[in-house]
C-alpha cells in the first residue's frame, strides 16, 4: 500500500499530460551507442545506432516497454525520473526513446539502449500513455 501511495504522489496532476518532441536529440544517438557498445561490438553498435537513426518515430505504452524489456519501474524520486517529471509538470517535451526490438524465440529482451528513465517518468505519469520510440533490429 505504501508504494501505491508513493507512486500516486509522484503523478503530476491528473489532465498533465507527458509532451513528446518530434524527434530525439541529438545527442540521445551517442548516449545510446554508448549503452549498445557494452552488449555488442562497437561495430554492430555503430550500424544498429546508424539503423535507429533512420527508422519511423513508433508509439508504444510505457507499460509495454518496461514489461518487455524486463527493466524495473524506477522510483519516482530516482534523480532523472524526478528531474524528467518536474519538465513534464513544467510543460516541456521529453525526446522519444531509442531501442533495439527485441526477440522472444531467442529469449532476448527488448533494449532501452535511451531513454530508460524518460520511460519511467511518462508510466507515473499514466502508464498507459504512448511514448514516441524509434526502433532497430539486430540483424539475424
Amino acid at each position: 500500500m505504501a508504494a501505491t501511495k508513493a507512486k500516486a504522489k509522484a503523478r503530476p496532476e491528473p489532465e498533465q499530460r507527458t509532451s513528446w518532441k518530434s524527434e530525439p536529440d541529438e545527442h540521445d544517438y551517442p548516449a545510446a551507442h554508448d549503452c549498445l557498445s557494452l552488449i555488442l561490438s562497437p561495430m554492430l553498435a555503430t550500424a544498429l545506432v546508424a539503423a535507429i537513426r533512420k527508422a519511423p518515430i513508433e508509439s508504444h505504452k510505457a507499460k509495454d516497454l518496461l514489461r518487455t524489456s524486463q527493466l524495473p519501474l524506477l522510483p519516482a524520486d530516482n534523480f532523472h525520473v524526478a528531474k524528467d517529471l518536474a519538465k513534464v509538470e513544467d510543460g516541456r517535451k521529453l525526446s522519444p526513446v531509442l531501442v533495439v526490438r527485441g526477440d522472444m524465440a531467442r529469449g532476448r529482451p527488448l533494449t532501452i539502449a535511451d531513454g530508460y528513465h524518460r520511460v519511467c517518468a511518462s508510466y507515473y505519469v499514466d502508464e498507459n500513455e504512448d511514448i514516441p520510440c524509434r526502433i532497430g533490429d539486430l540483424p539475424p
